[in-house]
Parts: C-alpha cells; structure tokens; sequence
C-alpha cells in the first residue's frame, strides 16, 4: 500500500479511489475540503471530525461520511491508521449529502482495506473496478450511528451549544436552557429540534457519547468519565452507553 493524500486525487479519471494513511498520537488536519465525498475510516484508534455544522466521531468499526465541498478538520485520537475511499458523487448521487457516522460491516471493512492497494487508475471493468463499485454499495446500505452532534444556527443556541459540546453534562435540563435563553419551554423545544433536528435529550446524550469516547480509547477510567460527565457512577454511565451503541464502554479502551 502506497500511502496517498486525497488532494493527490481530486481529479484522476476513476470514480472511487482507495486511501491509507498512518497518523502518530494526536495529530490534526486542519480544515480543509475534497471535491469528492469522503468515508474516512480508522482501523485502529479514533478519528474525530468537526464542521461548521457539528461534530462527528468514529471509534472502531464505525467510520464517518464527509459529502464533497464540506469545509472539515480531523483530530486523531491515539496512534491512527487510516483507511478511507474518495467518491465522486456525481456518478454516485445517491450518497448522502450530510455528514454522518455510519457502521461499518466486516465487509465494508475489508473493503476498505482492499481498496487501500487498488491501483489509482485501476481497470473499472476488471477485478479492481468490481471491488470499489461494491464498496460504494455498501456506503449506500451502511446503518446510520446515532453519533452526531449537529450545531444550530441561532446564534445564541449555537453558542451554548458549542459551550455545552466543551464541558458536557448529563443531567443539564431542557428547562434550565430554556431560561438561559428567555425562551419558555416549548418554545425551546421546537426551535431546538428545528435547528439540530433532533430532541434535546438526544443531542445531549449524543454530546455526550462524542466527549466520551475519545477519552476511552485513550485509556481514561470509565468511572472518572462518567463522574465528569455528570453521571451518579460507572453503572448509569454504562447503562446509557449500551442502549445507545450497543456495546459496553470497555469495548473501547485499548
């Protein structure tokens, strides 16, 4: 595999092209963006991606779909090797146009890493062309991951969002924000889920799980997260954790 960056690949005449890279602990990308739409995915550690309209993060056998023009920066959690694909979405419209955490299927994944030693400007009708065409077709059916963070808008809400994304805590309530804001409660509530299009309870959680697993996969306690987090202790933290990803949080720690 010849490690390859996606500006490289803007433009070369094949529809899907495979990438893989290796980054040292912590290491950032400043904002930038692909012509082409992005899943970036992380064999090992976790990749966190932020835009001006949310946050995102990929832990293992998750990866995150970045669509084509979308202004992003990554952070690298731990030691990170990357495996990603550049689609053009022009021969491929039915991807999605927003970000997102998709999971990622033993197949996908070893889709990826095949696509990783596919040669650039690869034979579409052979071998090679066969495998990124069923790797787009397994984006295209990959299950949504409720890890997203979306930030409003409304710059007041936008602003305590972003303050909220910083320091998150789990029993912060509606009626609480409500007031910060001179706003009653169901006015809140539908200006939240108009601008976030989701409930309050959910993005909190979601901010929640994002704060979360960066620190698990860099070895942090489960019990000094989850007090931090506002929980009453490791079990409520837990609790939370499996009904929203299925898994325990250890899951995650190396």
């Amino acid at each position: 595999m010849d490690h390859r960056h996606p500006d490289d690949h803007e433009n070369v005449p094949r529809p899907v092209v495979g990438i893989g890279n290796d980054y040292p602990p912590s290491f950032e990308l400043a904002e930038h963006q692909h012509r082409r739409g992005q899943l970036l995915y992380a064999a090992s550690g976790v990749v966190a991606v932020s835009t001006p309209q949310g946050a995102w993060v990929a832990p293992p056998e998750r990866a995150v779909w970045i669509p084509g023009g979308t202004p992003h920066s990554v952070r690298m959690v731990g030691a990170v090797q990357t495996r990603s694909v550049l689609v053009d979405q022009a021969v491929y419209p039915g991807l999605a146009r927003s970000c997102r955490v998709l999971g990622v299927s033993p197949l996908l994944r070893q889709l990826l890493v095949e696509a990783a030693h596919v040669p650039i400007e690869y034979e579409e009708a052979a071998r090679d062309g066969l495998v990124m065409r069923l790797l787009v077709a397994e984006i295209e059916r990959a299950p949504l991951i409720p890890l997203a963070v979306p930030f409003p808008r409304h710059p007041a809400l936008a602003t305590r969002c972003h303050a909220f994304v910083e320091q998150p805590q789990a029993h912060v309530t509606i009626d609480q924000w409500a007031d910060a804001l001179a706003m009653n409660r169901r006015r809140f509530t539908r200006l939240f889920r108009q601008e976030t299009g989701m409930s309050f309870a959910q993005w909190r959680q979601q901010a929640c799980l994002s704060a979360a697993l960066p620190r698990l996969a860099a070895g942090e306690p489960i019990t000094t997260i989850a007090l931090d987090l506002g929980y009453d202790g490791p079990a409520n933290f837990s609790t939370m954790f499996k009904r929203a990803l299925g898994v325990s949080p250890s899951r995650y720690r190396p």
